[in-house]
C-alpha cells in the first residue's frame, strides 16, 4: 500500500518532476500539453494531489482555447510509474467541461503492444466525450513531427534513445523482441536535473 506525503508535497513533487508542461503549438496552431509518463511518480503522490496541481497549474492555460495532448509512454512501468486506468478515467471525468470541449487530439507517443490492444478493447468504454476517437498512435518521433513543430516541444533524452532503439529492432513496437531496458536517471524532487533535448534532425 502506497504512503504518501501531504498533499501540498504531493503537488511540489508533481511540479519538480515537470510531468506536464503547456509548451509550443501542433501544425494547426493548437497549444500543446506535453505529458511524460515516466516522470508520474505513482508511488509517492495520489488522484486526489494530481487532479490538484492540473486544475491550480495547467487548466488555466488551456482555458478558452483548442489544444492537443502529447502523451509520451516511453518507458512507463505499470508498477513503478503508471497511476492505473481507473485514475486516469476519474481525472479526466473532472477536467472542466471548458477545457475538455477544448481538446481536440491526443498524440500517444511509443504506445507499445498491450497499451494499443487495451485501449482497442476498452478506450470507448472507459472515456467518454469522444476522447478515443481523438486518439493518434505516434510508433516512432519522426511522425509526431507531422503533426508538431519540432522546435516547439521539449523531448526527453530518453525518448531519442528509445526511438532510435525502435529504428533498429521494429519488432520491439510488436512485443516480439525484448526491449532489455536500460535504467535512465530521472530528476529528483530536491534538486531536478535538465533532461530534455531539443535536437534538430535536417
Amino acid at each position: 500500500m502506497n504512503t504518501y506525503a501531504s498533499l501540498s508535497e504531493q503537488i511540489q513533487i508533481m511540479e519538480n518532476f515537470d510531468i506536464f508542461k503547456v509548451q509550443g503549438r501542433d501544425k494547426r496552431g493548437r497549444k500543446i500539453l506535453r505529458i511524460v509518463g515516466k516522470f508520474f511518480p505513482s508511488r509517492i503522490a495520489g488522484s486526489e494531489a494530481l487532479k490538484k496541481y492540473l486544475e491550480e497549474k495547467i487548466f488555466p492555460q488551456l482555458e478558452g482555447r483548442p489544444f492537443s495532448v502529447v502523451y509520451v509512454h516511453t518507458n512507463v512501468q505499470r508498477s513503478e510509474n503508471f497511476p492505473g486506468i481507473s485514475t486516469l478515467r476519474s481525472i479526466y471525468e473532472a477536467i472542466p467541461i471548458n477545457v475538455k470541449e477544448n481538446l481536440e487530439a491526443v498524440y500517444f507517443v511509443h504506445p507499445g503492444l498491450q497499451s494499443r490492444l487495451f485501449l482497442a478493447t476498452f478506450g470507448r468504454f472507459l472515456f467518454t466525450g469522444g476522447l478515443y476517437g481523438k486518439l493518434k498512435y505516434v510508433s516512432r518521433l519522426e511522425f509526431l513531427w507531422e503533426h508538431v513543430r519540432r522546435n516547439d516541444i521539449e523531448i526527453p533524452e530518453f525518448v531519442w534513445d528509445h526511438d532510435e532503439e525502435l529504428e533498429y529492432r521494429p519488432m520491439m513496437d510488436y512485443g516480439l523482441e525484448s526491449d532489455h531496458p536500460r535504467v535512465y536517471g530521472a530528476p529528483t524532487v530536491n534538486s531536478p536535473v535538465s533532461v530534455y533535448s531539443m535536437r534538430c534532425i535536417s
